[in-house]
């Protein structure tokens, strides 16, 4: 029953707790480089591990994948502008220059700021520094804490004086405003703090896409388990962005035509006061939550809403969706208002 805190026991606690802010595929942009002339800024931001490609050059020079400008001479350094998927506080950043071994940044420093939505940074934009200038090695992980607890919408990269950062990730809890915590939204999505806790099984694709945005773009784009061998059946845990009460659910099995499970049902606590983490004990307890969906019937590649099948159960923080034996669900949704 691995808890996420189990899971790449290596990485440092807020790289398994937080959320990945500066994700492409939850919506971050690269709204703006200094120089790109190597390789284009918004390659930085992809979900997908960095690759090395032997022997692959473009009109530019050699093809990295990741962030590479061309070699000052004028004094300078170069920066980048990043919009954040959604607005949040930020627990730490992994700064990581995979593959960049003789043209790496040497170091790099980070600023943040807040901007409305659709404002665009400016000259008028106030940069806070949130990571001071740190040294920065040749293809490596550069793991860095935030010590910042304010609200943050964008940020600066900053290299010294010039090259290559293949992957900016960014890791942080999305906050809601007031304006988004008022109405009916999606409390499990990732862009409103949503997150996976805990699983029974994560062999396949990433599970964690389970509470992205949009539909599943491939069957590699969701979780899936492995093929069941013996009884039971398998379970994610999931902690809610904000603590309410779920009105309808939507399950999606986009692109699992043959790898569907038979069947779905959800259970659901409140536990406002038990913080961030989960104990094996409380795992277990999961199984006995509060019935929040009986066990309902899902077909292949396709969105199954629910909401006459919903229970009501009063306001919930935690969710245990379970799939009957096995297979794979691309995203879950579950709608409702946050208390």
């Amino acid at each position: 029953m691995p808890s996420i805190e189990s899971l790449n026991p290596d990485l440092p606690l807020f790289a398994r707790a937080g959320i990945n802010l500066a994700s492409e595929g939850l919506g971050a942009q690269a709204l703006y480089a200094t120089n790109d002339f190597f390789a284009p800024v918004a390659r930085m931001l992809s979900d997908k591990d960095p690759v090395f490609i032997d022997g692959k050059f473009d009109d530019h020079g050699k093809w990295m994948d990741g962030w590479e400008s061309q070699r000052r001479r004028d004094g300078g350094h170069d920066y980048a502008v990043i919009k954040l998927a959604a607005a949040g506080r930020i627990l730490g950043f992994d700064v990581d220059t995979a593959h960049f071994t003789g043209n790496y940044a040497p170091a790099c420093q980070v600023e943040a700021a807040v901007l409305a939505p659709g404002e665009m940074p400016d000259d008028k934009t106030r940069w806070v520094n949130i990571l001071p200038y740190k040294p920065l090695g040749p293809s490596a992980h550069h793991w860095f804490r935030c010590e910042s607890y304010e609200r943050w919408t964008h940020l600066r990269l900053h290299i010294y004086p010039d090259g290559g950062v293949a992957r900016l990730r960014v890791y942080g809890v999305p906050e809601l405003d007031e304006v988004n915590a008022s109405g009916n939204i999606d409390l499990a999505s990732a862009l409103n703090g949503g997150r996976v806790l805990a699983l029974s099984d994560a062999h396949y694709g990433d599970y964690r896409r389970i509470l992205a945005p949009g539909r599943g773009l491939d069957m590699g784009d969701g979780w899936e388990t492995r093929r069941r061998r013996e009884p039971g059946y398998d379970w994610m845990i999931i902690a809610l962005g904000a603590r309410g009460r779920i009105e309808r659910s939507v399950i999606d099995t986009a692109h699992f035509k043959g790898n569907y499970p038979d069947s779905v049902s959800m259970r659901a606590a409140d536990m406002q006061n038990f913080g961030d983490g989960l104990t094996d004990a409380l795992i277990t307890d999961s199984m006995f939550w509060k019935e929040l969906m009986p066990r309902q019937k899902v077909g292949p590649d396709a969105e199954h809403e629910f909401k006459d099948e919903i229970c009501d159960i009063g306001p919930v923080t935690h969710v245990r969706l379970n799939i009957h034996p096995d297979g794979g669900v691309s995203r879950l949704r579950l709608f409702g208002k946050a208390e």
